[in-house]
């Protein structure tokens, strides 16, 4: 609908310019020729009609169009008409829109004043004439005179061009503005509609920043003619006074993003973003004044920020174009004539230049110069880059076909390279395999001696342990042997005597009890249970160490599962027991730990490993004098899925160089013939095989700890 209203409106202004044409004959487009006028600007402090008249203090205004500039309070002017034709009933038009209120007082017979208020207050639909313009009846006698007062308000620039005119005149010349304004409108409209048919076609961003640009520019332009608010928001007569504002902020936006995009800023001068970042900051600041009703301060900030915008783009425009990029001189030829459409305008307003149809209408005519030099710029700018794309195109097709030729050259010469590199590769891995089928056989011979030097400590240990308990047995077998053939002598005495039929009872009784004293039975009798009983002694402690051996290796365990730790710690230590020498303190502090999901033998080889060396730290600082402790704690680490086992030494510690390559294969600082330098590195793998931690905290001279985190179930993980 919107699109149907402006072409209507087009063909009217285009229907009424040719009647205006064929009629200019009868009458002009300025004052009736036979009416006079005379404007004098109240000079006095009165606000009311009643104050005005009474001190009438004025003073007569020479120029044809006053200027009154910027002012925050109203403004009263007197025009005096002379009519010195035959139309006593005649319009007086303002023909400034931009003003916010406009009040007539037109004197009566009886002396009194009739006023008619007009403005931006009210909706478009109630005024009498639908003119963007301000038109007042007044009625003025063949040649008689009259004398009016005239009230204006603005929060912008207040400038009165004053017609005052016959009916049919004014009709000719609202249609030859209105006839400026719709060309005007037109040729934006195709701009717009254009350009964004080409920015859907080539997605490139500075078509739509133009089409914005375009449209608020027209939109502007519209509103300070008035068109605006009688065709786009006729309803909103609050919207009317900011409008202006609002798109020319939004114009000088887009204008700022246009130019950045178009110049390609971020290439060509990139520093001067920054400064266009300042004034996007400055129009967003005067668009808010307005909305929060500072017009007239929201007017001069934008007046000012697009005043030093427009001169700053022009400046980085004309940089860019010296630096050879061609497109920039649409910009600078396109922005230069806008300025000066822009710079005529101003000097209108100022009151400097006339105010004529050229200088209201400068900057339309410069806009549409303008908009058509930057579309022309934008299509070069298209061209261009299709052009380069091309050229790039065949730069990379020349590139690619030498890149062709150079392969199929290379490709020659490296298969022959690659023949002879093959028959090199071919002898080198046959000497690779050889000697990798050595070092797996090292490597199984390094693990074999290391095998061998834990089942040496086991085999001490054990054969240390079972010692003791079996020399209780062995060394009871004899006495025992001794005593029980005592029992059998006296159980052949007893029988002998006992069928001596020559021998009275108490005889026998006699007899018996004098054998039973020489051989001492009481005594025989204590001596056979303490024999007895440190044979069970050696026995029961052989069992037990036997059973440790059996927890510590656990051979038939070839998967994992749930193994208590704290009782393969114990078998270890049981193993070991042959390597504490006297004077080490074993402090064991064992938690109350779940059962833990691993390969238990593997888990007591690495026991083995870690408290032999704290042993043997122990051994090297105190060498068998008293003052040598080890502490071995269990329990449930912070995380829950974790279980803990620290084992700490008093011995001599490890220096740091060290303790960054105990972990490594083959690496002891042990005397030749006293290890391998394998035991820690095969603790190191298997505590990884079961996704824990080896933590070591060592001082030198003082002693080391190890802290073994496992997790208690695998699957966890």
């Amino acid at each position: 609908m919107k699109f149907l209203h402006w072409i209507l409106f087009l063909l009217v202004c285009l229907a009424t310019s040719c009647a205006t044409h064929s009629s200019l004959q009868f009458d002009g487009v300025h004052d009736d020729p036979y009416v006079t006028k005379e404007i004098s600007l109240y000079t006095g402090s009165g606000e009311t009609l009643s104050e005005v008249l009474h001190e009438n203090t004025f003073r007569r205004v020479d120029t044809e169009v006053p200027n009154l500039g910027i002012s925050n309070t109203a403004k009263w002017l007197r025009l005096t008409v002379k009519n010195g034709g035959e139309l006593e009933r005649l319009l007086l038009e303002i023909a400034y829109p931009l003003l916010d209120e406009v009040e007539l007082y037109s004197p009566l017979e009886n002396g009194n004043f009739e006023h008619v208020k007009l403005g931006e207050h009210e909706v478009f639909a109630h005024r009498k004439y639908k003119m963007p313009s301000y038109i007042f009846d007044v009625f003025i006698r063949k040649n008689d005179t009259r004398v009016f007062y005239l009230k204006v308000r603005s929060t912008e620039q207040i400038i009165l061009p004053m017609y005052v005119r016959g009916r049919l005149s004014q009709v000719f010349h609202t249609n030859k503005d209105n006839l400026v304004s719709g060309i005007y409108i037109g040729i934006v409209f195709i701009m717009a509609i254009y350009n964004l048919f080409l920015f859907f076609s080539v997605r490139d961003r500075g078509y739509l920043y133009y089409v914005i640009y375009v449209v608020c520019a027209g939109i502007t332009q519209m509103a300070i003619k008035g068109y605006s608010f009688q065709y786009l928001w006729p309803h909103w007569p609050g919207f009317a006074s900011v409008g202006p504002v609002l798109f020319g902020c939004l114009s000088g936006l887009s204008a700022l993003l246009f130019a950045d995009a178009f110049l390609q800023l971020k290439r060509n001068a990139n520093s001067a973003r920054r400064v266009f970042s300042v004034f996007i900051v400055l129009f967003i600041l005067s668009a808010l004044l307005a909305v929060i009703g500072l017009k007239q301060k929201a007017f001069l900030a934008m007046q000012l920020t697009t005043g030093l915008a427009s001169i700053f783009v022009l400046y980085v425009s004309y940089r860019v174009m010296i630096r050879g990029y061609r497109p920039a001189k649409y910009f600078v030829f396109g922005w230069t004539i806008l300025l000066i459409g822009s710079v005529i305008f101003l000097l209108k307003d100022y009151g400097i230049l006339n105010y004529n149809d050229f200088t209201s209408n400068a900057v339309q005519i410069a806009s549409v110069i303008e908009m058509a030099l930057l579309s022309f710029g934008l299509a070069y700018s298209i061209n261009m880059l299709k052009q380069e794309k091309e050229m790039s195109q065949a730069r990379e097709l020349a590139i690619s076909l030498e890149n062709e030729r150079l392969i199929r050259e290379q490709n020659a010469l490296l298969e022959s390279k690659v023949e002879e590199r093959t028959s090199e590769l071919r002898s080198s891995n046959e000497s690779l395999q050889s000697t990798l089928q050595h070092l797996k056989e090292t490597q199984s011979q390094l693990v074999e001696a290391e095998k061998m030097a834990s089942l040496g400590q086991l085999t001490a240990g054990v054969a240390h342990e079972i010692n003791n308990p079996i020399n209780f047995v062995t060394s009871n077998v004899a006495p025992l042997k001794r005593d029980i053939k005592m029992v059998w002598e006296t159980l052949d005495y007893v029988e002998e005597i006992a069928v001596e039929e020559t021998l009275s009872l108490a005889e026998k009784r006699a007899r018996i009890k004098s054998f039973k004293d020489e051989l001492d039975i009481d005594y025989l009798k204590t001596e056979v249970e303490f024999l007895l009983k440190g044979m069970h002694d050696g026995a029961y402690r052989t069992a037990e160490i036997v059973k440790s051996l059996r927890i510590f290796s656990r051979v038939d365990e070839d998967t994992v599962k749930f193994a208590d730790l704290n009782e393969g710690l114990e078998s270890t230590m049981v193993i070991l027991s042959s390597l504490m020498r006297e004077g080490i303190e074993v402090d064991k502090k064992y938690g109350d730990l779940p059962k833990v999901e691993c390969h238990a033998g593997k888990l007591n080889q690495v026991f083995l490993n870690i408290l032999t060396n704290a042993v043997y730290a122990i051994n090297k600082k105190f060498d068998s004098k008293p003052g040598g402790k080890l502490q071995i704690e269990t329990g449930i680490h912070a995380d829950s899925n974790y279980i803990y086992i620290r084992i700490t030494d008093n011995g001599i510690g490890i220096p740091d160089d060290v303790r960054e390559k105990i972990f490594e294969p083959f690496f002891t600082t042990k005397d030749v013939g006293e290890g391998t330098g394998l035991g820690m590195s095969i603790a190191y793998n298997t505590v990884a095989k079961h996704h824990g931690k080896i933590l070591v905290d060592s001082v030198v001279g003082r002693g080391t700890t190890f802290t073994l985190l496992i997790p208690i179930e695998q699957n966890n993980l």
